[in-house]
């Protein structure tokens, strides 16, 4: 008698819409379109004998540090670790963000100072949940890391995007992150009344560009004379190659004052899939919406990883850990590289993050080349990417699906390479792709 109830409930509300936001866009996203292909792909007569090899998504093909995977195996052992955590954080780990945060603000921040997440993405879904409210707005840079999107969407805001321009003569020649600018007057311009926050990406995924002291001074204080919250993306903050990493919330008070920054133990630790992230903020009042916000969300993050990645931070403060994998990643990046440096075929050289954007407007590829039908109305480089997994079994990522279809003219002839693989792996991945020179 219940069930028939409640179906008849079900059937006299008529149709059930849902939360628009995540159905804005219902065509397949990048990361499906991608795998599905390299699926097909794998089985043709080109990729039969031969392993596919992925550059696409930016997962590590590698553990983590043993002393880290030590850790997370010794927290496991722990009856009360593996219990619900604090929802601001397990105190272990509160201390040691603490005690390597504070000399990078120039004070001892404090507990208040810190919220852990679960996850970098699930922190900012928390910065924004717990800051907007329906037709809030919030400026994102084109090219754009696609989960900004959703995350502004979902608690009802507006995206307004500011294009990061790139580099006239990219298609002519290897380019500096320094290149890609911001034009400020056109960012001035994007604010409006209802200008909520600014979510800044540094060092930037897919470009790898590091933002430099002067444009960060300038971006920040666009924001100050606007009382506009920056989230701060700095979940590649240990891999830059630059001779200096600038965190937007050092630069001045008032900026370190609207500042919430996102921080990553799954980039740091090549543990994606631990989940654990934090926010940083100067500004205990404004951290605690976020804060509220990740209570709701999801509670807690996941106990032992927390302990984990508590321990594993100290040790990493102690043995050199990010040094080393600094230097790690430019023996990367210069292995990798190197193919397009001998085919001519130009790159923004990486200042950071473990990614690589590639021009590939000199590649020939055959006008009659067999395209699937979905891929015709999808811009061009997603068709560079789908005869590459098919004709040299590389998978690379097609950087258009970062930025809106008004402006994805200026990256169709890019693709984007994740270079956070064994050093064996990018050997192979530079011998598949020296067969570009056929096509040339």
């Amino acid at each position: 008698m219940l069930r028939k109830l409640a179906m008849s409930t079900i059937a006299n509300t008529g149709k059930i819409v849902p939360n628009r936001a995540l159905f804005q866009n219902i065509s397949k996203d990048v990361w499906s379109l991608t795998n599905e292909a390299a699926a097909v792909a794998s089985q043709n007569a080109q990729n039969q004998n031969r392993e596919l090899i992925n550059l696409g998504q930016g997962f590590f093909s590698y553990s983590p540090p043993e002393f880290a995977i030590q850790e997370a195996q010794k927290a496991l052992t722990s009856p009360l670790v593996n219990q619900y955590a604090p929802t601001k954080g397990r105190p272990s780990l509160i201390k040691s963000l603490l005690k390597l945060y504070s000399p990078l603000y120039g004070k001892q921040l404090a507990p208040e100072n810190v919220q852990v997440t679960t996850g970098a993405n699930e922190g900012i879904l928390s910065c924004l949940v717990g800051l907007l409210n329906p037709g809030d707005e919030v400026i994102v840079f084109e090219p754009f890391f696609d989960q900004y999107i959703s995350n502004i969407q979902i608690p009802g805001g507006k995206v307004t995007y500011v294009p990061l321009h790139p580099p006239k003569e990219i298609s002519e020649r290897p380019t500096q992150g320094t290149e890609w600018r911001v034009d400020y007057d056109e960012l001035r311009r994007a604010v409006t009344s209802k200008t909520k926050a600014l979510i800044i990406n540094s060092p930037h995924n897919p470009v790898g560009k590091v933002f430099t002291r002067e444009e960060l001074l300038e971006i920040g204080q666009i924001c100050v004379d606007n009382n506009i919250i920056i989230i701060s993306d700095e979940v590649y903050e240990n891999l830059y190659f630059t001779p200096e990493f600038t965190r937007i919330a050092t630069l001045t008070p008032e900026i370190g004052q609207l500042t919430l920054t996102v921080g990553s133990a799954g980039k740091t630790f090549a543990a994606t899939g631990w989940r654990v992230g934090w926010i940083v903020s100067l500004n205990p009042d404004l951290l605690k919406y976020a804060s509220m916000a990740h209570t709701r969300i999801c509670f807690s993050t996941p106990s032992p990883l927390q302990e984990a990645c508590a321990n594993a931070l100290e040790i990493a403060v102690e043995n050199g850990y990010f040094e080393d994998m600094r230097q790690e990643y430019i023996r990367k990046f210069n292995i990798f590289t190197k193919v397009f440096d001998d085919l001519g075929l130009p790159y923004t050289k990486p200042e950071g993050t473990y990614f690589v954007v590639a021009d590939f407007s000199k590649v020939k590829i055959p006008h009659d080349y067999p395209f699937p039908e979905e891929l015709q109305s999808k811009a061009k480089d997603f068709r560079i990417s789908y005869w590459l997994i098919n004709e040299l079994g590389v998978v690379a990522i097609p950087p258009t699906e970062f930025y809106i279809p008004e402006h994805e003219k200026v990256a169709e002839n890019l693709l984007r390479f994740a270079v956070c693989k064994s050093d064996e792996y990018l050997q192979n991945a530079v011998e598949r792709l020296k067969l570009l020179k056929n096509y040339i």
